[in-house]
């Protein structure tokens, strides 16, 4: 597993990072991980669940309106 050295953090910010830590329960380690992994989220896994729910919607045979369209009539009326 990879490892993140951060350098000249200012000792605030540390410090409220130990409170958060201490808030949820973790470790001032398991906090920053916790905060790094939920900044950068796996957006090809969000993609390829999006992906399978407009495969499903499609298989159900249900018809659905353009919003674009939509937004552009309502804009012309």
């Amino acid at each position: 597993m990879a490892q993140v050295l951060v350098r000249q953090l200012n000792e605030q910010v540390v410090e409220r990072l130990k409170k958060r830590a201490r808030e949820h329960g973790r470790s001032l380690q398991s906090e920053v991980k916790t905060i790094l992994e939920e900044a950068v989220p796996d957006y090809e896994a969000a993609w390829k669940r999006i992906e399978r729910f407009r495969k499903r919607l499609k298989e159900s045979g249900r018809q659905f309106s353009d919003s674009a369209d939509l937004i552009r009539q309502d804009r012309e009326r």
